[in-house]
């Protein structure tokens, strides 16, 4: 048996997490309802965005990390490749949250 969380339901404690701590989280995304792979685009004021995706490890754990960074000289890259990754896999979640302290954030979440 799966000991995985559905996906809608992380989504939800992902979001009332962000929430908590000041936050503003919505789903820009939304993917399968059980078991679709969530992406976590993260903005502090607009600025600066961060894409984080969730990475199976060696020892099983499957921690969030950072996959894309906000590339001034091509602002438009992170939205390009959410749109690739959704053509690629119907069944993802993608949220976008703007938190001020991302990386204690996304630390947090569990893996």
């Amino acid at each position: 048996m799966d000991a995985r969380l559905p996906a809608h339901l992380e989504v939800a404690g992902i979001i009332r997490a962000i929430e908590s701590q000041g936050g503003f989280a919505s789903v820009i995304a939304k993917g399968e309802k059980d078991a679709g792979t969530i992406l976590i685009l993260t903005i502090y004021r607009g600025e600066n965005a961060v894409l984080f995706e969730r990475m199976p490890q060696l020892d099983g754990s499957r921690p969030y990390i950072a996959a894309k960074q906000q590339n001034a000289e091509n602002p438009h890259e992170i939205s390009e490749y959410l749109e690739k990754r959704k053509r690629q896999d119907p069944d993802i979640w993608i949220l976008e949250a703007d938190i001020a302290d991302r990386e204690r954030f996304v630390a947090s979440l569990p893996r």
